[in-house]
C-alpha cells in the first residue's frame, strides 16, 4: 500500500503573524502581585537604610559642656612641673563640670611624625570618649590656665562673644596671606576657633565644636599626605596649608584676638599676658636650662593656685 507523501512547504511563507494566545488573567494577576512585593521591599530598604544614616547624626547632649585636651611629652622627666600642670587642668575642671583628657604623646602610634601631632589624635580621642560634649579645649602641656571664673563655653565659643571677638577680612596667615577670614561669618557657624601670633597660626591653644565636621577636619588634618610633606612646624604648618586651601574648612574658622585664648609669657613671639586672661602659654621654653618650661612656670604656679583658692 501506497501513501501520499505530505503536502509541501510552500516557498512563499505568510508573513510572521503574533501568537494568537495571550497571557491567561491569572497570570497577569500574579506578576502584578510580584511587581508590587518586589516595589515594597525596596521602599524598606530604602526606608531602613535612610533611618540609619540620619541615626548616625545623633544629638549631642552636651554633658560635659567642654573637654579639656593637654597632651604630655615623655621627653620631660620633671615630674614636679608636670604634676603641676596637671594639678592645674583638673581643679578648672571640677570648678566647671568639665570633662579631661591628659594622654602622653607615646599613647598614640605616629607612625614615625614628630610627636607634636599627637594633638590631633587626642582630640579625635576625645570625641570618642566624650560623645556627648559640646566643645573640646586643647591646651599644650606648657601653659597654665590662670582665670578660673571663665567658662569655655562662654567667654570663648559663646555666639554673642564671638561675634564680638572674631577678626574678619583677616590674612590667614600673617602679613599678606591672600586668603582670608569670612567677612560675614556668625557665631554660630562657627566650629573651630584658634588665634595667631608674630609667625603665623597658634595651634598651642584653640576650641572645636563637637560633631560631624569636627571628625571630618581632624581626619583631614591628621591624613597621612601632610605627615609625609614634612612641614617646617609639622602640625601647625599642615593646618596652614589646609585652612587656606579648604574652603569647608575655612568656612568653620573664627580667628580672635591671641590673649583670648593663648596669652604667652613674653611678648617676643606674640601677645603678653595680663592679669585676668584665661591661659598663660609658656611659648618657646626648652626641657632643660635657663629657658626651661618649668623655671618659666614658677613665675605663675603661685598665681594661679591663689585665683583659684578663692574662686
Amino acid at each position: 500500500m501506497h501513501y501520499a507523501y505530505p503536502p509541501r512547504k510552500s516557498s512563499n511563507p505568510p508573513p510572521f503573524l503574533p501568537r494568537s494566545s495571550r497571557i491567561p488573567r491569572i497570570r497577569r494577576l500574579h506578576l502584578r502581585s510580584i511587581a508590587l512585593f518586589a516595589l515594597a521591599i525596596i521602599g524598606l530598604i530604602w526606608l531602613f537604610s535612610s533611618g540609619s544614616k540620619h541615626s548616625k547624626h545623633r544629638t549631642i547632649s552636651g554633658k560635659p559642656p567642654v573637654v579639656l585636651v593637654t597632651v604630655f611629652d615623655d621627653r620631660n622627666d620633671n615630674s614636679v612641673y608636670i604634676k603641676n600642670i596637671k594639678e592645674n587642668r583638673m581643679q578648672y575642671a571640677e570648678k566647671h563640670g568639665y570633662g579631661t583628657l591628659l594622654v602622653k604623646a607615646s599613647d598614640y602610634d605616629l607612625n614615625g611624625s614628630p610627636s607634636s601631632w599627637a594633638k590631633v589624635v587626642a582630640m579625635r580621642h576625645a570625641i570618642t570618649k566624650y560623645p556627648d560634649c559640646k566643645y573640646m579645649w586643647y591646651l599644650d602641656q606648657n601653659a597654665f590656665i590662670m582665670n578660673p571664673h571663665l567658662k569655655v563655653e562662654d567667654y570663648v565659643v559663646g555666639a554673642s562673644n564671638l561675634e564680638k571677638n572674631m577678626l574678619k577680612d583677616l590674612p590667614v596667615v600673617p602679613p599678606d596671606s591672600i586668603i582670608k577670614t569670612f567677612s560675614h561669618l556668625k557665631g554660630d557657624d562657627v566650629e573651630f576657633v584658634l588665634s595667631q601670633d608674630k609667625e603665623g597660626l597658634a595651634s598651642g591653644s584653640f576650641v572645636i565644636k563637637n560633631g560631624e565636621w569636627a571628625k571630618f577636619f581632624l581626619d583631614t588634618w591628621f591624613d597621612p599626605l601632610y605627615r609625609s610633606y614634612n612641614f617646617q612646624k609639622a602640625e601647625t604648618h599642615a593646618l596652614e596649608h589646609i585652612v587656606q586651601w579648604h574652603p569647608t574648612i575655612l568656612s568653620k574658622l573664627a580667628i580672635v584676638p591671641q590673649r583670648l585664648i593663648n596669652a604667652y609669657s613674653s611678648n617676643d613671639h606674640g601677645a603678653q599676658y595680663k592679669d585676668g586672661d584665661i591661659a598663660v602659654v609658656f611659648a618657646h621654653c626648652s626641657n632643660t636650662g635657663d629657658k626651661s618650661c618649668a623655671k618659666e612656670a614658677e613665675r605663675f604656679s603661685q598665681q594661679w593656685r591663689t585665683s583659684f583658692s578663692r574662686a
